[in-house]
Order: C-alpha cells, then sequence, then structure tokens
C-alpha cells in the first residue's frame, strides 16, 4: 500500500500578516509521520482551524531566524509542555536557534516533561538530516540575508510486489522471494536465475517535494530540485518589483517559475506573498507564462505528491 505524502499549508504570507494571510507555516504528512517546515506564530491558531493534530509532529524543520519562520516555536513548545508531552522533538535549525529557545525557558523557569533534541543545520550543500524507513529530509542552501536552507524530502525505495501468478507456476525458494522484493535478480544453488522483472510488479516512481523558503533568485538551485514532484518557492513580489526583490534578497513569482523550469519540476505552489497584494492571480498570471503547471498556495490546502 502506497502511503499518502502531502503538504498542508498554515501560512503563506511574508513578513505581515495580513490580508487573511499568516506567516509562513507547512505540515508535511507522510504516512503517519508528521513534518512541520517553519513555524510562524500563528501556526497553532491556524492548526486549530484547519483540525491539524500538532501533537503528531516529532521533527520540525526551521529555514533560517527571521522572525516570520519561527516566532511560533516557542509558543509550540510551551503548549507541548502544558499538554504533559513525553515524545521525544526534534528541531533542525540553523545555529544560534537552541540558544533562542533555551535563554527563553531559562528565563521563563519552564521545565519540559519530553527530551527535546536540537540539530544544526549548515548551508554547504545536500545535506542529509533525516532518514526513515519510508523516507529521507535533506537540506540544501538557499542565498538570502542571513544562513538560511531549503528541504528537500524524498521518498525511499520499498519492496516490490511480487506476481502471484508467477509464485502459483513454480516453488520459489523463499530466499528468492526476499531478494527479488527488494530489486535483486536470484540465482539458486542449481544455476537457476529469478529474474527481478519477471516475478515482480514494477515499483511506483519515487515521489519529492521541496520547499524553498527566502531566497534571492538563483537559478542554480536545480542541481537540488531537479525533477521534484511538487516545488514550493517563494514569489514575494510581482516582476515590476524585481529590483526590490533583489534588494532584500528575495524573489518574483516570474523568478520562481523560472526556477522550476531550469529544475525540470513537475509542478510549482507560490508562496510568501508580500503584503502589498490584496490579490493574488496577477502573480499567478505572471509565473504561468514561463511555467504553466503553477498555483498558489491556499492556507488550509493539502496538496497530494
Amino acid at each position: 500500500m502506497i502511503p499518502d505524502f502531502e503538504v498542508t499549508i498554515l501560512g503563506n504570507t511574508s513578513s505581515i500578516p495580513v490580508h487573511g494571510r499568516h506567516h509562513t507555516a507547512q505540515l508535511v504528512r507522510f504516512g503517519q509521520d508528521f513534518l512541520l517546515l517553519d513555524c510562524g506564530e500563528a501556526m497553532q491558531l491556524q492548526a486549530r482551524a484547519f483540525k491539524v493534530k500538532v501533537s503528531k509532529i516529532n521533527h520540525i524543520f526551521i529555514s533560517h531566524l527571521h522572525g516570520d519562520h519561527y516566532y511560533g516555536l516557542i509558543g509550540l513548545l510551551s503548549s507541548y509542555s502544558l499538554a504533559k508531552r513525553t515524545t521525544p522533538l526534534t528541531i533542525f535549525g540553523p545555529r544560534g536557534l537552541d540558544e533562542i529557545i533555551t535563554t527563553n525557558f531559562r528565563y521563563s523557569n519552564t521545565k519540559l516533561p519530553y527530551p527535546l533534541h536540537f540539530v544544526e543545520t549548515c548551508d554547504d550543500g545536500l545535506n542529509l538530516l533525516l532518514e526513515d524507513k519510508l523516507y529521507k529530509v535533506y537540506s540544501f542552501p538557499l542565498n538570502h540575508r542571513i544562513p538560511t536552507t531549503g528541504f528537500l524530502i524524498r521518498e525511499k525505495q520499498g519492496l516490490r510486489s511480487m506476481i502471484k501468478e508467477k509464485l502459483q507456476e513454480s516453488k520459489v525458494p523463499l530466499a528468492a522471494i526476499q531478494t527479488l522484493r527488494s530489486g535483486r535478480d536470484f540465482t539458486d544453488q542449481n544455476g537457476k536465475i529469478y529474474k527481478v522483472k519477471e516475478y515482480t510488479h514494477p515499483l511506483p516512481a519515487l515521489r519529492t517535494y521541496a520547499y524553498c523558503s527566502d531566497t534571492i533568485f538563483n537559478p542554480e538551485l536545480k542541481q537540488y530540485l531537479k525533477n521534484v514532484d511538487l516545488l514550493y518557492h517563494e514569489s514575494t513580489f510581482m516582476d515590476d518589483n524585481a529590483e526590490r526583490a533583489a534588494t532584500t534578497f528575495h524573489c518574483t513569482a516570474k523568478q520562481a517559475a523560472e526556477v522550476a523550469k531550469v529544475g525540470k519540476v513537475k509542478k510549482l505552489l507560490l508562496g510568501h506573498f508580500s503584503s502589498r497584494y490584496l490579490h493574488l492571480e496577477p502573480l499567478l498570471d505572471e509565473a504561468k507564462s514561463v511555467f504553466p503547471n503553477s498555483i498558489l498556495s491556499e492556507e488550509g490546502q493539502s496538496y497530494s505528491i
């Protein structure tokens, strides 16, 4: 059975929460695992509004230390404490985040009832952060005003399903079944070869999700984004504000589309919208002029991968 793989948008605005939009936060669900990407200040309210069970989150990934991406984190950790959480929690984030968290709790005299682990991220290339039996999570460098990383979630190769008719036709050794399911041909002691393609069903294509929070326009991101199924890329401005985007180390919707195009991604999800835009359709139109399979992220909406 193929596990569900989806991302739910809890917040998609940039620095100022306006027009009914909130600071950046996303929940990625892979099977029974829940991963939080960034944690804007309204994350808990949004989670309640959209019936997201934050208690199931065991891994949190913070892209960088601009407040609109992590100011909700202290509140979330405190809520876990009040709820008597005992399950361990791991936070992946840039240098300094652990100091911010521990300083806050030291001065508030907060004693967490659950183990809290911190893993420092770095922006020097593709780095494996987490490996589960079903997926892997990597960080990769973005070019912003402070150290910033994107996150790449890749499905892992699973076991193949055997073709029942083939099993019924011949007595396949147990050792052969185990080897074939792992994707390797098997040769028995008599020299008989059992080929994977003859005894197993093909595996479905592996799925990938990439998250680019804040970054200046950088086509070289294609090396990390090649052929991903869904790319969330910041699109703070429209093209008439390209100079402002460059000055603040952000992107336009059109530039996000150009990154998607050179990366040959399958679908682009736009987000991190500037407060200057009440209506977002013009940003979508600009993106579609370069990369037709572009859509606007919507808070509360889940996107299957």
